[in-house]
């Protein structure tokens, strides 16, 4: 039995779009930035992303379907890209450890930006946005007068995407293997 001390967090379903193109240096992936007035991760640089809404589910509830539909709704919201579920492939799938405030059972998608289209922030939730190769990220994350803060999940997503030069190989890549599955715990550390 459950003591009101003992309360479970619930779990949403969201999705995230780690969106590449390729840059004049190879490999670009696009970052925004939440508003530090937003209480969930605010100044945090993450993938373009949210909550998988009621009206992202199909008719017969399908939780895949309408993480593809959040993701594609979610890219629009916050960067202003129009992308389609053919252009979606199934990254990795991250759970939010027991014991976080705010726990998401989140589907990760590679999508390769093609056409040139120009991307917009609200101002509002999203703050700022940026095209970065994953090593400028890894570079900027290791200056200690500069922070540049990201979430474990955007991180790994950085690792993953790292080694490709261009976005065709890696779209192909990592397309082909199976999505990788995270469930984290916390551990406290002095």
């Amino acid at each position: 039995m459950l003591e009101m001390s003992d309360t479970v967090e619930p779990v949403h379903p969201a999705a995230t779009v780690v969106l590449v193109r390729d840059g004049e240096e190879g490999l670009e992936t696009l970052l925004v930035q939440r508003s530090k007035a937003v209480a969930h991760m605010g100044g945090m640089w993450v993938f373009p992303g949210g909550r998988v809404d009621e009206g992202d589910y199909p008719p017969d509830r399908d939780e895949y379907v309408a993480a593809l539909n959040a993701a594609i709704r979610e890219t629009r919201e916050e960067a202003g890209l129009e992308i389609s579920s053919e252009q979606l492939a199934y990254l990795s799938h991250w759970t939010t450890p027991e014991g976080a405030r705010r726990r998401f059972s989140t589907w990760f998608f590679l999508a390769v930006l093609e056409d040139g289209q120009e991307v917009t922030v609200d101002g509002g939730e999203i703050a700022h946005h940026r095209w970065v190769r994953p090593q400028q990220a890894f570079a900027e994350l290791a200056d200690r007068e500069h922070p540049f803060r990201l979430m474990p999940p955007t991180f790994v997503s950085l690792v993953d995407i790292a080694d490709y030069h261009d976005s065709d190989a890696a779209a192909a890549a990592l397309g082909q293997r199976d999505a990788i599955i995270y469930r984290p715990r916390m551990v406290f550390v002095e």
